[in-house]
C-alpha cells in the first residue's frame, strides 16, 4: 500500500507503476501533482494507493505524522494494516472517507464530482494481489446483506440437529423444563449424544464475531441476530494475533461444498490472513475517488452546522447570490445584543493546515454578509416584514443595523487517532473588522469576520456517523460557541474597542433625543426589541462623550 497526498508533488517515477493512467495526477515535466482523494487499487499493477486529504500536511514539506511526503510513501510498505494498533487512523478514515462520498451523492443526487466504481468482493488464495482494509469491510458487509437469510436458516438447522437422538434420562435429570398453559413440561436443552464438534457451525462462529467486530468499530448498522455465538473482547483478539485465528481456519478448510459457506470462509481468511494480499475477480482498475473534495467539505460542515440545508427552500435562496456565488453555511440564531435573531454566515476552508484565508476570500465573505443584509431589508420595504418574524436587522427609530456576526472554519487535524473531538477553537480572538466609519459599530457596513478550526477528523465521522439526536445536540453546542465568541470580544472593551452603555432617558422622548442628535448617533447607537437604546463608544471617539450623561454603562452582553 502507498499513501500520497492530494497536491504533493511526486516523481513521475514513482507515480506510473501505480496508475494505470493520469487521471489521477496531474504531470509537469517529470514531476506529478495528486489531484485526487480517496483510494485506488490497480489489479495490473498489484498495488493499492491511498490518496489522502491535503489536511495532512502539516506545512510545505511534513506531514501531520512528522514525516516528508517521500518518507510517507512507503511508510506501509511492510505493515499490516487490519491488525496493526498504530493504523488504527488509517482503518477508520478509510471507512469514513468511502461513507462521506455516499452521503454527499444521497444529499445531493444531481453531481458529477464522484467518479464511482462498484464495490467489490475479493475472492483470496492468499498471495496475488494487494487489497485494503477497506475493501475487507465492504466485502463482508455486501456478503452478509446478499445471505443473512440464507446463512440463518443453515444456523437454525444446525441447530436443530443437535437435538437427534435425545437422552431423555440426562436430560430431565439436569435441566428444568418451561411449563405450557396445559401443564405440559417443554425442555430448552435437550441432552444428546453428540460429541462431534461441528464445523461449520465454527465458520458461522468466526464469521460473525469478525462482523460484529467491524460492525461496532464502523457504525455498519447491521442488525446481527442474537441466536450466533461470537467470540469477543480478549479471545478475539487472540485470533487476531500472530495467525491464530488463521491456523484455526485452515483446520476446517476442505469440510465445505455449498458455494456460500465457501465464499463466508474466503473472507474468514481474508480477515485473519496478516499480509495484505488477495486474488480478485476482477482484472482492472476500482477507485473511490474525487477531485473536488472541497465541495464535499462544505456539505459536511453544513450538514452538521445547518440542519434543514438540503431541505428548507427559504434557506437555499438564501444561499444563492445574484452574482451566482453560494454562500458556504447560514443559520439562524440569537443576536449579539439582544432577543431577536440574525443570520450567522459562514465559509468552509479545505486549506492545508498552514494556510489562511487570503484578502479576495475576505472579501467575498463580506460581500456575503451585505447580500444578506440587502435581502432582508428589501423584503422589509417591500413586504413590511424580514425573512421570519423573530429576525430583526434595523432598527426604524435610530436607523442602526443589527450586528452581523460571519466566520471561517478551517478543517485541521492535530491528532490522526482522535475521531471524537470537535477541538472547534478560535484562531485569534479578535475578528477582522471591515467599516466604512471606524467608530459606527451599528452602521450596515461595519461587519466582523471571525476564524475558527476544527478537527477534521471529527467532521468526516459525524457526517455519516452522527444520529439525528447528536447531530442536534452537536448543532445547539456550535452555533453556542460562535455566538459566545462574538460576545467575549464585544465585553472585553480593550479588545474591541468598543464600551456599551444603556439609555436612562425617559421612553417618550427617546424619539425626540435621536431626531436632535441624528448625525452625531448615527450608526452608534440602536434600539433593542425589549427597547432599550444603547449606545456603543469607540475608545478614540471623544464626540460621544458630551452624551454619556444620558446613558449608564452597560455591563456585559449574555
Amino acid at each position: 500500500m502507498k499513501l500520497l497526498i492530494e497536491e504533493q508533488e511526486y516523481p513521475v517515477t514513482k507515480l506510473e507503476p501505480l496508475f494505470d493512467d493520469f487521471k489521477f495526477y496531474k504531470q509537469t515535466g517529470n514531476k506529478g501533482v495528486i489531484k485526487s482523494v480517496g483510494y485506488y487499487h490497480s489489479y495490473k499493477n498489484n498495488e493499492l494507493v491511498f490518496m489522502l486529504p491535503k489536511v495532512f500536511m502539516k506545512d510545505g514539506t511534513t506531514t501531520i505524522f512528522d514525516k516528508s511526503t517521500e518518507e510517507l510513501y512507503d511508510a506501509l510498505k511492510d505493515t499490516s494494516v487490519k491488525h496493526d494498533q498504530d493504523l488504527q487512523w488509517l482503518r477508520e478514515l478509510s471507512i469514513y472517507f468511502y461513507n462521506s462520498l455516499i452521503e454527499y451523492n444521497r444529499r445531493w443526487e444531481k453531481n458529477s464530482l464522484l467518479n464511482p466504481s462498484k464495490t467489490f468482493e475479493l475472492n483470496t488464495n492468499i498471495g496475488n494481489n494487494n487489497y485494503s482494509y477497506l475493501d475487507i469491510v465492504l466485502a463482508f458487509t455486501n456478503f452478509y446483506k446478499k445471505n443473512k437469510n440464507f446463512i440463518l436458516q443453515h444456523h437454525i438447522e444446525q441447530v436443530t440437529n443437535k437435538v437427534t437422538k435425545p437422552k431423555w434420562e440426562k436430560t430431565v435429570r439436569k435441566g428444568l423444563p418451561l411449563m405450557t398453559a396445559s401443564g405440559m413440561p417443554v425442555y430448552l436443552g435437550i441432552r444428546n449424544k453428540r460429541k462431534v464438534r461441528n464445523v461449520e457451525e465454527e465458520l458461522i462462529t468466526y464469521y460473525f464475531s469478525i462482523l460484529k467486530k467491524l460492525n461496532q468499530a464502523h457504525q455498519l448498522n447491521l442488525k446481527i441476530d442474537k441466536s450466533y455465538n461470537l467470540i469477543t473482547g480478549i479471545k478475539f483478539d487472540r485470533l487476531c494475533a500472530n495467525e491464530y485465528g488463521l491456523s484455526k481456519l485452515r483446520k476446517i478448510k476442505y469440510r465445505y461444498f455449498n458455494d456460500t459457506l465457501r465464499r463466508m470462509y474466503q473472507l474468514c481468511e481474508l480477515y485473519f490472513t496478516n499480509n495484505s494480499k488477495a486474488s480478485s475477480k476482477k482484472d482492472k482498475e476500482e477507485y473511490i475517488c474525487v477531485n473536488n473534495y472541497n465541495i464535499i467539505f462544505e456539505d459536511m460542515i453544513d450538514k452538521l452546522f445547518t440542519d434543514k440545508v438540503a431541505s428548507d427552500s427559504d434557506i437555499q435562496h438564501l444561499k444563492k447570490n445574484e452574482d451566482g456565488k453560494l454562500i458556504d453555511h447560514i443559520y439562524e440564531d440569537q443576536s449579539i445584543i439582544d432577543n431577536s435573531n440574525i443570520f450567522f454566515i459562514g465559509d468552509s476552508k479545505y486549506y492545508k493546515t498552514d494556510r489562511e484565508a487570503g484578502k479576495f476570500s475576505k472579501y467575498k465573505q463580506i460581500t456575503y454578509a451585505k447580500n444578506i443584509i440587502l435581502y432582508n431589508i428589501e423584503l422589509l420595504n417591500d413586504t413590511g416584514q424580514y425573512h421570519n418574524p423573530r429576525v430583526r436587522y434595523r432598527d426604524n427609530l435610530t436607523e442602526g443595523y443589527n450586528i452581523t456576526p460571519n466566520f471561517f472554519i478551517y478543517g485541521r487535524i492535530k491528532n490522526e487517532s482522535n475521531y471524537n473531538d470537535h477541538q472547534i477553537k478560535v484562531l485569534n480572538e479578535e475578528p477582522e473588522c471591515k467599516y466604512h466609519w471606524k467608530h459606527r459599530l451599528f452602521d450596515r457596513d461595519t461587519l466582523f469576520v471571525h476564524q475558527y478550526t476544527i478537527n477534521f477528523l471529527f467532521v468526516l465521522k459525524a457526517y455519516t456517523a452522527y444520529t439525528p439526536t447528536s447531530l442536534q445536540k452537536f448543532q445547539l453546542e456550535v452555533k453556542n460557541i460562535f455566538r459566545s465568541g462574538f460576545i467575549d470580544y464585544f465585553n472585553n472593551p480593550q479588545l474591541s474597542q468598543f464600551t456599551f452603555y444603556q439609555s436612562t432617558i425617559a421612553e417618550e422622548q427617546k424619539a425626540d433625543y435621536i431626531r436632535d442628535n441624528f448625525k452625531s448617533l448615527n450608526g452608534k447607537c440602536i434600539t433593542t426589541v425589549d427597547s432599550r437604546l444603547i449606545l456603543a463608544k469607540h475608545a478614540k471617539d471623544d464626540s460621544l462623550t458630551p452624551f454619556l450623561d444620558n446613558f449608564e454603562l452597560l455591563e456585559n452582553f449574555e
